[in-house]
């Protein structure tokens, strides 16, 4: 189990759901394209052309007229008169490096930052990212482009190591407020990160962000996340560094470390919800299409976004 993706995989996510039978020429060249259209970006204000109904497509764009024609069902198209910029914000920090089931989280953080970078190209949007959480390196800016520049630079930092330490601050904090300072208004701001912490210290940060700019949160969860397997006698490194032993067969020191995960889970949940964030979670052991692909269905379904 690689603990980072190849590049060649992170640039086949493209065609993953070319198998689904949509044409190369139409203006959403896949089902899980026109999903993030209808979720993320809503109806545009060019009209652009009339085409048949796939699955994921937003009914509220649904060519009646047309549909009764040929009785089969056909919805308008919109390009939206002005082009946005995409940002994906990839936690990149040590307890990335972890997973139990399925694959790492730093592997699957890139798989969906991937899928979500080529659905925004594919709609003509300007992608580009901020890793972040390394604190040897720094973060690494990518400026949103719209010729995939940015966006492969991103994915091809993804496939590399983090040379690792441990930050003096708060990484997450720290990329939300660059993202503030450094993203054009209106941009559309991805964070897929490792969120199994308490988030009262960044309502702030989010509720500015969301003034001015769309924001949606990606969890990236493994199940020793929330239920700490029995194990016996278990050392593990603290944000310190300092090693600590702990005996996972405590079933009482279990349900205390269960019930820590779901508070922070509660807490991130109610903040996403008081400011109408999107809160799509990926798990490791979990196929990375499917887990956006359930989140956007269930966002389209409860909001209107823009």
């Amino acid at each position: 189990m690689a603990l980072y993706p190849r590049l060649d995989d992170l640039l086949e996510l493209r065609h993953q759901a070319h198998t689904l039978g949509v044409a190369s020429h139409h203006l959403v060249s896949s089902s899980f394209s026109g999903l993030y259209a209808s979720v993320f970006r809503g109806t545009g204000l060019d009209f652009e052309e009339v085409r048949e109904y796939r699955e994921g497509d937003d009914v509220r764009n649904m060519d009646w007229k047309v549909t009764a024609r040929t009785n089969s069902p056909h919805l308008k198209m919109f390009r939206e008169e002005r082009e946005r910029s995409v940002v994906l914000c990839v936690d990149q920090g040590p307890h990335m490096s972890f997973g139990t089931r399925g694959t790492f989280k730093s592997v699957q953080a890139a798989r969906a930052a991937a899928l979500l970078g080529w659905a925004a190209s594919s709609l003509n949007d300007r992608v580009g990212g901020l890793l972040f959480g390394d604190a040897t390196s720094g973060p690494k800016h990518f400026r949103p482009t719209k010729d995939r520049r940015a966006l492969w630079r991103l994915l091809k930092a993804l496939t590399h190591a983090s040379e690792g330490g441990e930050p003096t601050q708060d990484p997450l904090l720290g990329a939300l407020q660059q993202a503030d300072k450094g993203t054009g208004t209106g941009s559309l701001i991805f964070v897929i990160a490792d969120m199994n912490r308490d988030v009262t210290t960044l309502e702030s940060i989010l509720g500015r962000l969301c003034q001015q700019h769309t924001l949606v949160l990606v969890p990236v969860d493994d199940l020793a996340d929330r239920e700490l397997p029995d194990i016996g006698q278990a050392t593990f490194t603290d944000s310190e560094g300092n090693l600590v032993e702990i005996d996972t067969t405590d079933a009482k020191g279990r349900k205390l470390y269960r019930e820590e995960w779901q508070r922070n889970r509660q807490t991130l949940t109610g903040v996403a919800n008081r400011f109408g964030i999107p809160l799509i979670p990926v798990e490791t052991d979990q196929d990375v299409h499917n887990s956006l692909t359930r989140g956007m269905r269930f966002s389209g379904r409860t909001r209107i976004l823009r």
